[in-house]
């Protein structure tokens, strides 16, 4: 039996653009590669995590639809798909098994995950029964995505007399993923004894990236063939009576270093959210610093340079040398750029709050200020021109609330709300690694807001290294204040970051969506209450 692992990138809610894919991929599986199955994705025909979509009253119908025109229009390969499914006892997170119009099986989704950034109890019940069906003289095991996080439901299947298991899944990217679901998948195929198909789905959905990582396992856990990460892909193969398997194209895979894998989420990711959202491009504010400079390479390589623009506005308290690295970062990436002064209006401001503000010393309000010009300036060129304003914000910067509300925190989307400071520099030098696109002066000279004289990053957080390490630990780990001591870390200062954490919930909570690249991501990964005494 020829087989066909179809790594596609779905649209959430999208249900008859995704019928439409599943049925033009089914038939270039069946032209070119010759495919008796076609494998997809987890809940592929609504796409994932369609959260309170499945709470809508007309899915139902809109999902019967779509299965009556798969069984009209897939003629010639048999296909099996994601889907929600609709029992008496409710609804089921599902896959079916169709050929020539008609359903050799439907599974239901036993293992429903409950942690992180899914939610599947608040929509689902879950399955109870093992899936095992004969096809073309194999027994087939489907199971779906959790499944395989458990020896549970491989050995029913195997006990079920399954000579091949296939696992369909919307399994989103996170550093270290890749090592974590190749462990599991060996597991299983050691257990078993047998052959396992893991297919997976690609593309950006919000915050979540999905990675596509599809592989086949031999029946000893070796991987025999692999999907290229982050890229849609056909990956045929064959598999006879005794279980032996026989890839059919060349698809060598090399393991992606953390830069490169994070890098390809980010683009991946504003690509997706761009393009689906029905945005015409992107505008960028660039300050001549860091953190703007990589998201607009990030920008860049997602959309292209035509669909990209940035805007300098420069202050009185703007380096010439950022004025400069800014025009040259836009030069070398080849985007439309502007200057806009944000001086005339800054000087507005002050002088209709004059009064309000008189016996009142300069602080931080006047620096608040500046960026909120900057977000005036930013978002009427977006409301003007269609274009999706890309916040430039990191993960650190977010974490302590070093940014301003209704400044430089507006925007659409935040590409780097999940990437710590320190990595944004390995970043940074990773995209150099064939072209200088970000000056090194931007990646070695200090970090600055540039909304005083003479300001560095440094004077209000400690050492980004320091601080992240520190971030690390307490909000991806949720270690505590006395085990961060006994780490090596100074009270003081671990005190100091841990209540800025706290206190700046809020202003996280009003931050644009963001692609997440951790395993413990501010808003679905990360839930904390804005009003809290614990930390006190």
């Amino acid at each position: 039996m020829r087989i066909v692992i179809a790594q596609i990138n779905p649209t959430v809610g999208d249900v008859v653009g995704n019928t439409e894919l599943i049925v033009t991929t089914a038939t270039e599986a069946r032209q070119r590669c010759f495919a008796d199955l076609v494998i997809f994705p987890e809940l592929t025909l609504l796409g994932y995590p369609p959260e309170d979509l499945l709470l809508r009253p007309g899915l139902q119908a809109r999902i019967e639809a779509a299965v009556q025109t798969l069984k009209r229009s897939v003629k010639g390969v048999a296909i099996l798909f994601g889907l929600p499914s609709f029992g008496q006892r409710g609804l089921y997170n599902s896959a079916m098994l169709l050929s020539e119009g008609e359903v050799l099986a439907l599974y239901h989704k036993q293992q429903l995950p409950n942690y992180g950034v899914f939610d599947e109890k608040r929509y689902f019940i879950a399955g109870d029964q093992p899936c095992v069906v004969a096809f073309r003289g194999l027994k087939l095991g489907i199971s779906l995505c959790e499944d395989i996080w458990t020896a549970k439901v491989a050995a029913q299947a195997k006990e079920a007399g399954a000579q091949l298991l296939l696992n369909l899944n919307a399994s989103p990217f996170h550093w270290g993923k890749g090592e974590q679901r190749r462990a599991v998948l060996q597991a299983r195929s050691a257990e078993t004894g047998l052959p396992l198909v893991y297919v997976n789905q690609v593309g950006g959905q919000d915050e979540l990236v999905f990675d596509g990582d599809s592989m086949l396992l031999d029946a000893k856990g070796k991987v025999v063939l692999q999907g290229h990460s982050f890229q849609e892909a056909l990956l045929p193969f064959e598999i006879n009576a005794e279980g032996e398997l026989t890839p059919l194209c060349v698809n060598p895979v090399e393991e992606l270093s953390e830069e490169a894998a994070t890098y390809q989420a980010l683009v991946l990711g504003v690509r997706d959210y761009v393009t689906k959202n029905g945005f015409k491009g992107a505008v960028i504010g660039l300050s001549g610093g860091i953190d703007s400079a990589l998201t607009l390479t990030i920008a860049v390589d997602a959309l292209g340079a035509d669909q990209v623009e940035a805007v300098m506005m420069p202050s009185r308290y703007t380096a010439d040398m950022s004025r400069q690295d800014a025009e040259a970062e836009a030069k070398s990436l080849g985007v439309l750029y502007r200057s806009i002064s944000i001086e005339p209006l800054f000087e507005g401001f002050l002088t209709a709050l004059q009064d309000e503000f008189a016996g009142l010393k300069a602080d931080t309000t006047e620096e608040n200020i500046q960026a909120r010009c900057r977000g005036v300036i930013l978002m009427a060129i977006s409301n003007k021109k269609g274009k999706i304003l890309l916040t430039t914000g990191n993960k650190s910067e977010m974490a302590v609330g070093y940014a301003t509300l209704y400044g430089d925190m507006a925007g659409g989307f935040a590409p780097l709300k999940d990437v710590p400071k320190t990595l944004v520099y390995r970043l940074a030098r990773y995209r150099n690694r064939e072209q200088e696109v970000i000056p090194e002066r931007v990646i070695v000279r200090p970090p600055s807001a540039e909304l005083a004289p003479d300001q560095k990053d440094e004077d209000s957080l400690p050492p980004y290294a320091i601080l992240d390490a520190i971030l690390e630990r307490f909000v991806e780990r949720d270690e505590s204040l006395e085990q961060m001591v006994a780490a090596g870390f100074e009270r003081q200062t671990v005190q100091r970051v841990m209540r800025m954490v706290v206190i700046n919930e809020y202003k996280r909570r009003q931050a644009p969506p963001g692609v997440r690249v951790t395993q413990r991501a501010f808003g679905r990964d990360r839930r904390y209450p804005i009003t809290s005494a614990y930390h006190r």
